[in-house]
Protein backbone atom coordinates (compact mmCIF):
# COMPACT_ATOMS: atom_id res chain seq x y z
CA UNK A 1 0.00 0.00 0.00
CA UNK A 2 1.41 3.36 -0.98
CA UNK A 3 0.95 6.12 1.51
CA UNK A 4 1.02 8.63 -1.33
CA UNK A 5 -2.18 7.17 -2.74
CA UNK A 6 -5.34 9.09 -1.80
CA UNK A 7 -6.97 5.72 -1.19
CA UNK A 8 -4.50 4.63 1.46
CA UNK A 9 -6.13 3.50 4.68
CA UNK A 10 -6.28 6.29 7.28
CA UNK A 11 -4.29 8.51 4.86
CA UNK A 12 -6.12 11.72 5.65
CA UNK A 13 -5.73 11.22 9.39
CA UNK A 14 -2.01 11.56 8.92
CA UNK A 15 -2.51 14.91 7.21
CA UNK A 16 -5.21 16.35 9.41
CA UNK A 17 -3.91 19.37 11.32
CA UNK A 18 -4.78 19.43 14.98
CA UNK A 19 -4.70 22.60 16.99
CA UNK A 20 -3.12 22.48 20.39
CA UNK A 21 -4.92 23.99 23.36
CA UNK A 22 -4.62 27.80 23.49
CA UNK A 23 -3.04 27.75 20.03
CA UNK A 24 0.33 26.60 21.33
CA UNK A 25 2.38 23.57 20.35
CA UNK A 26 2.73 20.77 22.85
CA UNK A 27 5.68 18.40 22.93
CA UNK A 28 5.18 15.14 24.78
CA UNK A 29 8.26 13.42 26.17
CA UNK A 30 6.45 10.81 28.23
CA UNK A 31 3.00 9.43 29.00
CA UNK A 32 2.41 11.35 32.22
CA UNK A 33 -0.31 13.97 32.02
CA UNK A 34 -1.44 12.94 28.56
CA UNK A 35 -4.97 12.28 29.77
CA UNK A 36 -5.59 16.00 30.29
CA UNK A 37 -5.19 16.98 26.63
CA UNK A 38 -8.47 17.43 24.76
CA UNK A 39 -8.42 17.13 20.98
CA UNK A 40 -11.11 19.16 19.19
CA UNK A 41 -13.13 17.54 16.42
CA UNK A 42 -13.90 19.57 13.30
CA UNK A 43 -17.46 20.00 12.08
CA UNK A 44 -18.79 17.78 9.31
CA UNK A 45 -22.02 17.96 7.32
CA UNK A 46 -24.61 16.08 9.46
CA UNK A 47 -25.78 14.17 6.40
CA UNK A 48 -22.28 12.79 5.86
CA UNK A 49 -21.99 11.84 9.53
CA UNK A 50 -25.28 9.95 9.46
CA UNK A 51 -24.40 8.15 6.24
CA UNK A 52 -21.08 7.10 7.75
CA UNK A 53 -23.02 5.92 10.80
CA UNK A 54 -25.24 3.76 8.58
CA UNK A 55 -22.26 2.40 6.63
CA UNK A 56 -20.51 1.63 9.92
CA UNK A 57 -23.54 -0.46 10.85
CA UNK A 58 -23.36 -2.26 7.50
CA UNK A 59 -19.67 -3.08 8.01
CA UNK A 60 -20.27 -5.20 11.12
CA UNK A 61 -23.78 -6.40 10.34
CA UNK A 62 -22.61 -9.71 8.77
CA UNK A 63 -20.76 -10.87 11.90
CA UNK A 64 -23.43 -9.65 14.29
CA UNK A 65 -26.14 -11.26 12.20
CA UNK A 66 -24.41 -14.63 12.18
CA UNK A 67 -23.62 -14.83 15.89
CA UNK A 68 -27.06 -13.53 16.88
CA UNK A 69 -28.72 -16.24 14.79
CA UNK A 70 -26.76 -19.00 16.54
CA UNK A 71 -29.90 -20.48 18.24
CA UNK A 72 -31.42 -20.97 14.77
CA UNK A 73 -28.27 -22.57 13.38
CA UNK A 74 -27.99 -24.94 16.33
CA UNK A 75 -31.64 -25.94 16.03
CA UNK A 76 -31.08 -26.92 12.40
CA UNK A 77 -28.08 -29.05 13.43
CA UNK A 78 -29.97 -30.82 16.22
CA UNK A 79 -29.21 -34.54 16.33
CA UNK A 80 -25.89 -34.07 14.52
CA UNK A 81 -22.36 -34.31 15.90
CA UNK A 82 -21.69 -31.03 14.09
CA UNK A 83 -23.87 -29.06 16.49
CA UNK A 84 -21.44 -28.80 19.40
CA UNK A 85 -18.50 -27.59 17.27
CA UNK A 86 -20.46 -25.32 14.94
CA UNK A 87 -19.94 -22.05 16.84
CA UNK A 88 -16.17 -22.44 17.07
CA UNK A 89 -15.88 -23.38 13.39
CA UNK A 90 -18.07 -20.42 12.42
CA UNK A 91 -15.90 -18.03 14.44
CA UNK A 92 -12.56 -19.23 13.11
CA UNK A 93 -13.60 -19.45 9.44
CA UNK A 94 -15.25 -16.02 9.49
CA UNK A 95 -12.40 -14.24 11.26
CA UNK A 96 -9.70 -15.95 9.17
CA UNK A 97 -11.46 -14.97 5.93
CA UNK A 98 -11.88 -11.44 7.29
CA UNK A 99 -8.19 -11.22 8.19
CA UNK A 100 -6.85 -12.50 4.85
CA UNK A 101 -9.21 -10.42 2.71
CA UNK A 102 -8.58 -7.30 4.77
CA UNK A 103 -4.85 -7.80 4.21
CA UNK A 104 -5.43 -7.90 0.45
CA UNK A 105 -7.86 -4.97 0.53
CA UNK A 106 -5.42 -2.82 2.49
CA UNK A 107 -2.38 -3.76 0.39
CA UNK A 108 -4.18 -3.05 -2.90
CA UNK A 109 -6.35 -0.14 -1.68
CA UNK A 110 -9.45 -1.71 -3.24
CA UNK A 111 -12.55 0.53 -3.17
CA UNK A 112 -15.58 -1.65 -3.96
CA UNK A 113 -18.35 -0.44 -1.65
CA UNK A 114 -21.22 -1.02 -4.10
CA UNK A 115 -20.13 -4.55 -5.02
CA UNK A 116 -19.50 -5.43 -1.37
CA UNK A 117 -22.89 -4.18 -0.20
CA UNK A 118 -24.62 -6.05 -3.01
CA UNK A 119 -22.81 -9.26 -2.15
CA UNK A 120 -23.61 -9.06 1.56
CA UNK A 121 -27.27 -8.30 0.75
CA UNK A 122 -27.61 -11.37 -1.51
CA UNK A 123 -25.91 -13.64 1.05
CA UNK A 124 -28.19 -12.40 3.83
CA UNK A 125 -31.20 -12.99 1.60
CA UNK A 126 -30.05 -16.60 1.12
CA UNK A 127 -29.98 -17.05 4.90
CA UNK A 128 -33.52 -15.69 5.03
CA UNK A 129 -34.70 -18.19 2.43
CA UNK A 130 -32.94 -21.05 4.25
CA UNK A 131 -35.62 -20.89 6.98
CA UNK A 132 -38.09 -22.34 4.45
CA UNK A 133 -35.82 -25.13 3.15
CA UNK A 134 -35.26 -28.61 4.56
CA UNK A 135 -31.53 -29.34 4.42
CA UNK A 136 -29.46 -32.13 5.87
CA UNK A 137 -27.30 -31.13 8.87
CA UNK A 138 -24.08 -31.67 6.91
CA UNK A 139 -25.23 -29.60 3.93
CA UNK A 140 -26.62 -26.86 6.19
CA UNK A 141 -23.35 -26.77 8.19
CA UNK A 142 -21.34 -26.30 4.98
CA UNK A 143 -23.79 -23.74 3.58
CA UNK A 144 -23.62 -21.49 6.66
CA UNK A 145 -19.82 -21.66 6.90
CA UNK A 146 -19.36 -20.83 3.21
CA UNK A 147 -21.93 -18.05 3.52
CA UNK A 148 -20.02 -16.63 6.48
CA UNK A 149 -16.68 -16.85 4.66
CA UNK A 150 -18.14 -14.97 1.68
CA UNK A 151 -19.75 -12.33 3.92
CA UNK A 152 -16.43 -11.83 5.73
CA UNK A 153 -14.67 -11.36 2.39
CA UNK A 154 -17.17 -8.79 1.11
CA UNK A 155 -17.18 -7.11 4.53
CA UNK A 156 -13.39 -6.71 4.48
CA UNK A 157 -13.44 -4.73 1.23
CA UNK A 158 -16.44 -2.73 2.45
CA UNK A 159 -14.62 -1.92 5.68
CA UNK A 160 -11.54 -0.77 3.78
CA UNK A 161 -13.62 1.49 1.55
CA UNK A 162 -15.74 2.97 4.34
CA UNK A 163 -12.75 3.75 6.57
CA UNK A 164 -10.82 5.31 3.68
CA UNK A 165 -13.71 7.62 2.77
CA UNK A 166 -14.58 8.51 6.37
CA UNK A 167 -10.98 9.42 7.16
CA UNK A 168 -10.97 11.92 4.30
CA UNK A 169 -13.81 13.79 6.00
CA UNK A 170 -11.90 13.94 9.28
CA UNK A 171 -12.23 12.61 12.85
CA UNK A 172 -15.92 13.46 13.20
CA UNK A 173 -16.87 11.19 10.29
CA UNK A 174 -14.62 8.42 11.59
CA UNK A 175 -16.21 8.74 15.03
CA UNK A 176 -19.69 8.43 13.47
CA UNK A 177 -18.61 5.30 11.61
CA UNK A 178 -17.20 3.69 14.77
CA UNK A 179 -20.40 4.54 16.63
CA UNK A 180 -22.36 2.78 13.91
CA UNK A 181 -20.21 -0.33 14.31
CA UNK A 182 -21.06 -0.45 18.01
CA UNK A 183 -24.73 0.43 17.54
CA UNK A 184 -25.42 -2.31 15.00
CA UNK A 185 -24.85 -5.01 17.61
CA UNK A 186 -27.42 -3.37 19.89
CA UNK A 187 -29.99 -2.97 17.11
CA UNK A 188 -29.43 -6.48 15.78
CA UNK A 189 -29.74 -8.00 19.25
CA UNK A 190 -32.86 -5.97 20.02
CA UNK A 191 -34.54 -7.17 16.83
CA UNK A 192 -33.56 -10.73 17.70
CA UNK A 193 -34.98 -10.43 21.23
CA UNK A 194 -38.28 -9.07 19.89
CA UNK A 195 -38.56 -11.73 17.20
CA UNK A 196 -37.55 -14.47 19.67
CA UNK A 197 -40.17 -13.29 22.18
CA UNK A 198 -42.84 -13.23 19.48
CA UNK A 199 -41.84 -16.69 18.29
CA UNK A 200 -41.82 -18.15 21.79
CA UNK A 201 -45.25 -16.68 22.55
CA UNK A 202 -46.65 -17.99 19.28
CA UNK A 203 -45.19 -21.42 19.98
CA UNK A 204 -46.66 -21.45 23.49
CA UNK A 205 -50.12 -20.49 22.25
CA UNK A 206 -50.05 -23.22 19.62
CA UNK A 207 -49.64 -25.87 22.35
CA UNK A 208 -53.28 -25.32 23.40
CA UNK A 209 -54.74 -25.78 19.92
CA UNK A 210 -56.22 -29.03 18.57
CA UNK A 211 -53.72 -31.49 17.13
CA UNK A 212 -55.48 -31.53 13.75
CA UNK A 213 -54.95 -27.78 13.30
CA UNK A 214 -51.27 -28.10 14.24
CA UNK A 215 -50.82 -30.89 11.70
CA UNK A 216 -52.24 -28.69 8.95
CA UNK A 217 -49.95 -25.84 9.99
CA UNK A 218 -46.88 -28.09 9.81
CA UNK A 219 -47.85 -29.14 6.30
CA UNK A 220 -48.48 -25.56 5.13
CA UNK A 221 -45.49 -23.90 6.82
CA UNK A 222 -41.93 -25.13 7.19
CA UNK A 223 -40.79 -22.53 9.72
CA UNK A 224 -42.82 -23.67 12.72
CA UNK A 225 -40.05 -23.77 15.32
CA UNK A 226 -39.48 -20.57 17.34
CA UNK A 227 -35.83 -20.46 16.22
CA UNK A 228 -36.76 -20.63 12.53
CA UNK A 229 -39.54 -18.08 12.83
CA UNK A 230 -37.22 -15.74 14.72
CA UNK A 231 -34.43 -16.19 12.17
CA UNK A 232 -36.79 -15.42 9.28
CA UNK A 233 -37.86 -12.13 10.86
CA UNK A 234 -34.31 -11.22 11.79
CA UNK A 235 -32.60 -12.01 8.47
CA UNK A 236 -35.47 -10.41 6.58
CA UNK A 237 -35.06 -7.11 8.43
CA UNK A 238 -31.27 -7.31 7.99
CA UNK A 239 -31.71 -7.67 4.23
CA UNK A 240 -33.98 -4.60 4.14
CA UNK A 241 -31.43 -2.59 6.13
CA UNK A 242 -28.62 -3.57 3.74
CA UNK A 243 -30.71 -2.37 0.80
CA UNK A 244 -31.18 0.92 2.69
CA UNK A 245 -27.40 1.10 3.31
CA UNK A 246 -26.71 0.68 -0.40
CA UNK A 247 -29.13 3.53 -1.15
CA UNK A 248 -27.42 5.69 1.51
CA UNK A 249 -24.05 5.01 -0.13
CA UNK A 250 -25.37 6.04 -3.54
CA UNK A 251 -26.68 9.25 -1.97
CA UNK A 252 -23.28 9.90 -0.39
CA UNK A 253 -21.39 9.68 -3.66
CA UNK A 254 -23.91 12.07 -5.27
CA UNK A 255 -23.30 14.83 -2.72
CA UNK A 256 -21.11 17.77 -3.83
CA UNK A 257 -19.15 17.49 -0.58
CA UNK A 258 -18.17 13.94 -1.48
CA UNK A 259 -16.82 14.94 -4.89
CA UNK A 260 -14.86 17.85 -3.42
CA UNK A 261 -13.32 15.83 -0.58
CA UNK A 262 -13.23 12.20 -1.66
CA UNK A 263 -13.63 12.47 -5.42
CA UNK A 264 -10.16 11.05 -5.93
CA UNK A 265 -11.42 7.68 -4.72
CA UNK A 266 -13.84 7.48 -7.64
CA UNK A 267 -11.26 8.47 -10.25
CA UNK A 268 -8.27 6.35 -9.38
CA UNK A 269 -5.59 6.13 -12.04
CA UNK A 270 -3.68 2.94 -12.85
CA UNK A 271 -0.52 4.49 -11.41
CA UNK A 272 -1.27 6.52 -8.25
CA UNK A 273 0.20 10.00 -8.31
CA UNK A 274 3.06 10.51 -5.92
CA UNK A 275 3.31 13.37 -3.50
CA UNK A 276 6.04 15.95 -4.03
CA UNK A 277 8.66 16.21 -6.78
CA UNK A 278 11.29 15.13 -4.28
CA UNK A 279 9.31 11.97 -3.49
CA UNK A 280 9.07 11.16 -7.20
CA UNK A 281 12.82 11.58 -7.74
CA UNK A 282 13.69 9.50 -4.70
CA UNK A 283 11.41 6.60 -5.58
CA UNK A 284 12.26 6.63 -9.30
CA UNK A 285 15.99 6.68 -8.65
CA UNK A 286 15.74 4.01 -5.96
CA UNK A 287 13.56 1.69 -8.08
CA UNK A 288 10.39 -0.21 -7.17
CA UNK A 289 12.17 -2.80 -5.04
CA UNK A 290 13.81 -0.08 -2.96
CA UNK A 291 10.46 1.69 -2.43
CA UNK A 292 8.81 -1.56 -1.37
CA UNK A 293 11.66 -2.32 1.01
CA UNK A 294 11.38 1.12 2.58
CA UNK A 295 7.64 0.65 3.09
CA UNK A 296 8.16 -2.72 4.77
CA UNK A 297 10.83 -1.25 7.01
CA UNK A 298 8.45 1.53 7.99
CA UNK A 299 5.73 -0.97 8.88
CA UNK A 300 8.07 -3.04 11.06
CA UNK A 301 9.50 0.06 12.72
CA UNK A 302 6.07 1.40 13.66
CA UNK A 303 4.89 -2.06 14.71
CA UNK A 304 7.79 -2.37 17.16
CA UNK A 305 7.24 1.19 18.37
CA UNK A 306 3.57 0.58 19.21
CA UNK A 307 3.95 -3.02 20.34
CA UNK A 308 2.20 -2.40 23.69
CA UNK A 309 -0.89 -0.93 22.04
CA UNK A 310 -0.95 -3.74 19.48
CA UNK A 311 -0.68 -6.50 22.07
CA UNK A 312 -3.37 -4.81 24.14
CA UNK A 313 -5.93 -4.51 21.34
CA UNK A 314 -5.21 -8.02 20.05
CA UNK A 315 -5.60 -9.55 23.51
CA UNK A 316 -8.89 -7.73 24.10
CA UNK A 317 -10.49 -9.59 21.21
CA UNK A 318 -8.63 -12.82 21.91
CA UNK A 319 -10.31 -12.98 25.32
CA UNK A 320 -13.67 -11.91 23.90
CA UNK A 321 -13.79 -14.48 21.10
CA UNK A 322 -12.49 -17.21 23.40
CA UNK A 323 -15.77 -17.28 25.34
CA UNK A 324 -18.20 -15.11 23.36
CA UNK A 325 -20.25 -16.63 21.93
CA UNK A 326 -18.98 -20.28 22.09
CA UNK A 327 -19.17 -20.53 25.90
CA UNK A 328 -21.58 -17.74 26.85
CA UNK A 329 -24.27 -18.99 24.47
CA UNK A 330 -24.14 -22.41 26.17
CA UNK A 331 -24.98 -20.82 29.54
CA UNK A 332 -28.65 -21.52 30.23
CA UNK A 333 -31.03 -19.75 32.63
CA UNK A 334 -31.27 -21.03 36.19
CA UNK A 335 -34.91 -19.95 36.22
CA UNK A 336 -36.89 -22.71 34.45
CA UNK A 337 -39.65 -20.28 33.46
CA UNK A 338 -37.31 -18.44 31.07
CA UNK A 339 -37.20 -19.88 27.56
CA UNK A 340 -33.58 -20.73 26.52
CA UNK A 341 -34.05 -19.07 23.12
CA UNK A 342 -35.15 -15.81 24.72
CA UNK A 343 -32.36 -16.02 27.32
CA UNK A 344 -29.69 -16.48 24.64
CA UNK A 345 -31.08 -13.57 22.61
CA UNK A 346 -31.08 -11.31 25.67
CA UNK A 347 -27.49 -12.30 26.42
CA UNK A 348 -26.39 -10.99 22.99
CA UNK A 349 -28.24 -7.73 23.65
CA UNK A 350 -26.60 -7.27 27.07
CA UNK A 351 -23.12 -7.72 25.60
CA UNK A 352 -23.93 -5.32 22.76
CA UNK A 353 -25.16 -2.66 25.20
CA UNK A 354 -22.00 -3.02 27.25
CA UNK A 355 -19.80 -2.72 24.17
CA UNK A 356 -21.74 0.36 22.97
CA UNK A 357 -21.47 2.17 26.30
CA UNK A 358 -17.79 1.23 26.52
CA UNK A 359 -17.18 3.07 23.26
CA UNK A 360 -19.52 5.89 24.20
CA UNK A 361 -17.69 6.81 27.42
CA UNK A 362 -14.57 7.34 25.31
CA UNK A 363 -16.16 10.67 24.36
CA UNK A 364 -15.67 11.97 27.93
CA UNK A 365 -12.13 13.41 28.26
CA UNK A 366 -11.87 12.75 32.01
CA UNK A 367 -12.48 9.03 31.47
CA UNK A 368 -9.79 8.51 28.85
CA UNK A 369 -6.62 6.48 29.42
CA UNK A 370 -3.90 7.06 26.83
CA UNK A 371 -1.01 5.27 28.54
CA UNK A 372 0.03 2.12 26.65
CA UNK A 373 1.09 0.35 29.86
CA UNK A 374 -2.22 1.05 31.58
CA UNK A 375 -4.22 -0.09 28.57
CA UNK A 376 -2.17 -3.29 28.38
CA UNK A 377 -2.82 -3.92 32.08
CA UNK A 378 -6.56 -3.40 31.55
CA UNK A 379 -6.50 -5.74 28.57
CA UNK A 380 -4.69 -8.51 30.45
CA UNK A 381 -7.02 -8.16 33.43
CA UNK A 382 -9.97 -9.20 31.24
CA UNK A 383 -8.68 -12.79 31.48
CA UNK A 384 -10.61 -12.96 34.76
CA UNK A 385 -13.89 -12.97 32.82
CA UNK A 386 -13.08 -16.38 31.31
CA UNK A 387 -13.06 -17.99 34.76
CA UNK A 388 -16.18 -16.10 35.85
CA UNK A 389 -18.18 -17.41 32.89
CA UNK A 390 -17.04 -20.97 33.59
CA UNK A 391 -18.53 -20.63 37.08
CA UNK A 392 -21.97 -19.88 35.61
CA UNK A 393 -24.61 -22.37 34.45
CA UNK A 394 -22.59 -23.73 31.52
CA UNK A 395 -24.32 -26.72 29.91
CA UNK A 396 -21.70 -29.41 29.47
CA UNK A 397 -22.22 -32.20 26.95
CA UNK A 398 -22.88 -35.75 28.13
CA UNK A 399 -20.60 -38.68 27.42
CA UNK A 400 -20.43 -38.87 23.62
CA UNK A 401 -22.60 -41.49 21.99
CA UNK A 402 -23.43 -42.05 18.29
CA UNK A 403 -27.03 -41.02 18.81
CA UNK A 404 -26.44 -38.06 21.08
CA UNK A 405 -29.17 -35.49 20.41
CA UNK A 406 -27.58 -32.37 21.77
CA UNK A 407 -24.43 -31.03 23.35
CA UNK A 408 -26.47 -28.68 25.50
CA UNK A 409 -27.72 -31.32 27.94
CA UNK A 410 -25.77 -31.39 31.23
CA UNK A 411 -23.94 -34.62 32.06
CA UNK A 412 -24.62 -34.24 35.76
CA UNK A 413 -26.88 -32.03 37.88
CA UNK A 414 -23.99 -30.23 39.59
CA UNK A 415 -25.24 -26.74 40.45
CA UNK A 416 -23.19 -23.80 39.17
CA UNK A 417 -21.23 -21.65 41.62
CA UNK A 418 -22.75 -18.47 40.15
CA UNK A 419 -26.36 -19.59 40.35
CA UNK A 420 -28.01 -16.32 39.37
CA UNK A 421 -29.22 -15.12 35.98
CA UNK A 422 -28.88 -11.51 37.12
CA UNK A 423 -25.22 -11.95 38.13
CA UNK A 424 -24.47 -13.65 34.83
CA UNK A 425 -25.99 -10.75 32.89
CA UNK A 426 -24.11 -8.23 35.06
CA UNK A 427 -20.80 -10.00 34.40
CA UNK A 428 -21.64 -10.12 30.69
CA UNK A 429 -22.41 -6.38 30.63
CA UNK A 430 -19.07 -5.56 32.29
CA UNK A 431 -17.39 -7.92 29.82
CA UNK A 432 -18.86 -5.96 26.91
CA UNK A 433 -18.13 -2.61 28.58
CA UNK A 434 -14.45 -3.43 29.00
CA UNK A 435 -14.27 -4.79 25.45
CA UNK A 436 -15.61 -1.58 23.92
CA UNK A 437 -13.63 0.78 26.15
CA UNK A 438 -10.18 -0.83 26.03
CA UNK A 439 -10.35 -1.64 22.32
CA UNK A 440 -11.48 1.89 21.42
CA UNK A 441 -8.78 3.52 23.53
CA UNK A 442 -6.10 1.35 21.92
CA UNK A 443 -7.29 2.20 18.42
CA UNK A 444 -7.52 5.91 19.30
CA UNK A 445 -4.14 6.06 21.03
CA UNK A 446 -1.87 4.09 18.69
CA UNK A 447 -2.03 6.51 15.71
CA UNK A 448 -2.38 9.70 17.76
CA UNK A 449 0.45 12.23 17.46
CA UNK A 450 -0.97 14.17 20.41
CA UNK A 451 -1.29 11.25 22.83
CA UNK A 452 1.31 8.72 21.65
CA UNK A 453 4.80 10.16 22.19
CA UNK A 454 6.33 7.04 20.64
CA UNK A 455 5.48 8.32 17.18
CA UNK A 456 7.67 11.37 17.87
CA UNK A 457 5.43 13.66 15.86
CA UNK A 458 6.00 11.87 12.53
CA UNK A 459 2.84 12.42 10.49
CA UNK A 460 3.92 9.89 7.90
CA UNK A 461 3.66 7.13 10.53
CA UNK A 462 0.04 7.80 11.52
CA UNK A 463 -1.62 5.78 8.75
CA UNK A 464 0.86 2.95 9.25
CA UNK A 465 0.15 2.85 12.98
CA UNK A 466 -3.61 2.77 12.37
CA UNK A 467 -3.31 0.00 9.78
CA UNK A 468 -1.05 -2.17 11.93
CA UNK A 469 -3.40 -1.75 14.90
CA UNK A 470 -6.34 -2.78 12.72
CA UNK A 471 -4.53 -5.95 11.67
CA UNK A 472 -3.70 -6.75 15.29
CA UNK A 473 -7.38 -6.34 16.17
CA UNK A 474 -8.42 -8.82 13.46
CA UNK A 475 -5.52 -11.08 14.46
CA UNK A 476 -6.89 -11.11 18.00
CA UNK A 477 -10.25 -12.26 16.64
CA UNK A 478 -8.55 -15.15 14.85
CA UNK A 479 -6.57 -16.17 17.95
CA UNK A 480 -9.70 -15.98 20.08
CA UNK A 481 -11.58 -18.21 17.66
CA UNK A 482 -8.80 -20.80 17.84
CA UNK A 483 -8.63 -20.52 21.64
CA UNK A 484 -12.37 -21.20 21.89
CA UNK A 485 -11.67 -24.81 20.90
CA UNK A 486 -9.24 -25.19 23.81
CA UNK A 487 -11.70 -23.70 26.30
CA UNK A 488 -14.49 -25.90 25.02
CA UNK A 489 -12.23 -28.93 25.31
CA UNK A 490 -11.50 -28.02 28.94
CA UNK A 491 -15.22 -27.57 29.66
CA UNK A 492 -16.45 -30.83 28.12
CA UNK A 493 -13.34 -32.94 28.74
CA UNK A 494 -13.50 -34.13 25.12
CA UNK A 495 -12.03 -33.52 21.68
CA UNK A 496 -13.45 -30.04 20.88
CA UNK A 497 -13.03 -30.54 17.13
CA UNK A 498 -15.55 -33.38 17.00
CA UNK A 499 -17.79 -32.75 20.04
Amino acid sequence: MSRSSPEALYHSIAQAPVAAPNGSDIELDNEEGIEEIIQPISRVDPRIKWINFVLGCAVLLPWNALITAIPYFLSRLSGSSLQSTFISYLSITFTLSNFLCLAHATATSKQVSTISLTGITVLTLLLTLSTFLTLSPGFFFTFVLLNGIAQAAFGSYLQNSVIAVASLFGPAAVQAMLAGQAAVAVVVSTVQVISAAASVNTSTESMDRPAAIDALDVISSRARDPEERSAFIFFGLSTIFLVFSAAAHRWLVSLPAYHSVAGALEARKPEPELGTDDERRILVSAGPSRGLLTQKQSIWRVAKTNVLYEIAVAYVFTVTLTVFPPITSSIQPTNPSIHPLLFTSIHFLVFGLGDFFGRYICSFPRLLVWSAKRLLALSLSRTLFIFLFLLCNVQRPPNPTPDSLSSLIPDSPIPPIINSDFLFMLILFLFGLSNGYVASMCMMSAPSLEHNPRLKGKKEDVDVAATVSQFCLIGGLVLGSVASFAVRGAVCGCNPFVL
